[in-house]
């Protein structure tokens, strides 16, 4: 019953410094900068075009700005002096990709100095990172702000991947964001890569009883042990997330059926009748996950904190 502490912190915390739909809107910036978005997408493109781990690690980068003070673009801030960001924490280590938000607000700025929050930027980039991959497009919320705090403390309050599904209930409902959104949310993992220390947990010394997670299939088990072995393991030795890490389908769901997460938190879906039943809906349906992941991204993206337009998206002004 441990992790109850730092979940209410979390429910203090977030009550404190975010809310929900705080004046967002479709046509924000309709007069002010009505080509942001597109200008946005280029850039995103472009570099997706030349990495094409980019997108994963834009929508990540998202999810992780979000789920602390709001989508403030805290993530972005450099560490200064005796504070150190978010983004230098260790959830964040492996993330790169802040350039592409770099230059996206470069090329905004040029076009509508002053305007076009880091926040928002960051917002179309995660959205663009999905159509890019073969995923859904959905209208972003305009017009949130930049906060002028990032601490690196303050990401042990991020879902971790060891987490059960009360756990993980909780940590989404703290956010306003439902069982229905947590699942669909989850999805996310069809992009993008894990790094052996993410799940060594299910693979060596699971338990008294198991050194390998019951719940994973044993061949599976077996394939994840070959790439990461106890000693002499590659820096950045890991697996992709599913068989198409550079597409944005439905295949996560399939291999959560099958036993074949990475994630113990992923496989946690299968532990409650009703998450349950939206894995197998979400893994039937590539159109069913598709529509629910656009509008649980509204509503996570809705959640805001900030207080100003930033010049530079790495210095407060």
């Amino acid at each position: 019953m441990a992790y109850f502490v730092p979940l209410l912190n979390t429910f203090l915390f977030f009550s404190i410094y975010c809310s929900q739909g705080n004046a967002l809107s479709s046509n924000y910036y309709a007069k002010t900068c009505p080509q942001a978005e597109d200008v946005v997408m280029k850039v995103v493109k472009e570099e997706a075009q030349k990495d094409r781990t980019v997108p994963a690690t834009l929508l990540r980068m998202h999810f992780h700005d979000c789920f602390l003070r709001g989508c403030d673009a805290s993530i972005l801030l450099s560490s200064k002096g005796k504070n150190t960001a978010e983004k230098d924490a260790p959830p964040n280590g492996s993330m790169h990709g802040f350039y592409v938000i770099d230059g996206a607000k470069r090329a905004v700025e040029a076009k509508c100095p002053g305007v076009v929050s880091c926040a928002d930027i960051l917002a179309f980039a995660a959205r663009d990172a999905v159509v890019l991959s073969g995923g859904p497009r959905w209208d972003v919320p305009k017009g949130r702000k930049d906060g002028r705090i990032s601490r690196a403390s303050e990401t042990t309050l991020l879902p971790k991947p060891t987490f059960n599904i009360s756990q993980l209930q909780q940590s989404f409902h703290q956010r306003g964001l439902s069982i229905d959104d947590m699942v669909a949310l989850l999805g996310a993992h069809t992009l993008g890569f894990t790094h052996c220390s993410s799940f060594m947990n299910r693979i060596y010394n699971f338990n008294a009883t198991h050194d390998i997670d019951p719940t994973l299939r044993p061949s599976f088990a077996a394939s994840l042990k070959g790439v990461c072995p106890l000693k002499n393991r590659a820096k950045n030795a890991g697996m992709s997330n599913d068989p198409s890490p550079t597409t944005f389908d439905n295949s996560h769901f399939r291999l959560i059926l099958q036993k074949k997460s990475l994630l113990s938190s992923d496989h946690a879906l299968l532990t409650t009748p009703r998450t349950k039943r939206l894995v197998y809906r979400f893994a039937t349906s590539k159109a069913a996950f598709h529509k629910a992941f656009s509008n649980s991204m509204i509503k996570m993206s809705s959640l805001t904190g900030g207080q100003e337009v930033r010049k530079d998206c790495r210095v407060v002004n």
